[in-house]
């Protein structure tokens, strides 16, 4: 398989073959974005601006708390709590938002999130290679059908976009591999999560009992269900 500056890093992402590749790709990019805010983006006024009007939802937020710079996400919220003070409670001029102009103000703000914007952009790109690679190179087509699994919302996201991005030609072998590495995923998660509930039986009890692959099939069948594994 011929690599390229668009192959590269798709083949990095599906070479691993343990879990769900697509969200492989997106922990890189969110990653990666995360450390180019908190760095040396941080005193770029064009990012500033952004992040200011964008603001970080929920999960990014948290994952960026959890890293090292923290003068670094000061700042950053400085200015963005500055931004959000002048949008919604401060208004323009002399005239004062009214409750309900404030409250659409704070919600447009609250939509948004830099970090998922950035990582949005960089997924169409990567899937769009994902696809190209597909329908152009047998040893990828080889690579992609030896994954562990497609989580749900990720075999949603490729049978989607297949449909007017993978050669024709291919089109039909792609949809059967993603169905079955989602598909047979899912069979075993059945299988896991029923044996897990059968072992609360008083019969199955003991130093001795078999849980087999059962004892993490709750959040096994989180991540599945969602696309967000135990470890993230």
């Amino acid at each position: 398989m011929r690599d390229d500056i668009c192959s590269i890093p798709v083949n990095d992402v599906f070479l691993p073959k343990c879990g769900c590749p697509i969200c492989r790709m997106r922990d890189m990019l969110e990653e990666r974005m995360v450390e180019y805010i908190l760095g040396a983006a941080m005193m770029e006024p064009d990012v500033r601006i952004k992040t200011n009007e964008m603001g970080f939802c929920a999960d990014h937020l948290k994952m960026m708390m959890t890293k090292r710079n923290r003068l670094s996400l000061g700042l950053i919220l400085e200015s963005h709590l500055v931004h959000m003070s002048k949008e919604v409670f401060e208004g323009k001029g002399f005239l004062k938002p009214g409750p309900k102009k404030s409250a659409y103000s704070a919600a447009k703000i609250l939509e948004t999130c830099f970090v998922c914007d950035r990582v949005q952009w960089g997924m169409e790109r990567l899937l769009a290679t994902v696809f190209r690679l597909f329908g152009s190179e047998g040893d990828f087509r080889a690579l992609f059908s030896e994954q562990e699994l497609l989580c749900l919302p990720h075999y949603h996201l490729l049978i989607a976009g297949a449909q007017k991005d993978v050669n024709k030609r291919y089109l039909g072998e792609f949809e059967r591999v993603c169905k079955n590495l989602s598909g047979n995923y899912l069979t075993s998660l059945q299988n896991d999560v029923s044996h897990f509930c059968k072992m609360f039986d008083y019969r199955n009890s003991g130093e001795d009992a078999d849980w087999g692959n059962s004892k993490d099939s709750i959040e096994r069948s989180a991540g599945y269900l969602t696309g967000r594994f135990k470890n993230e």
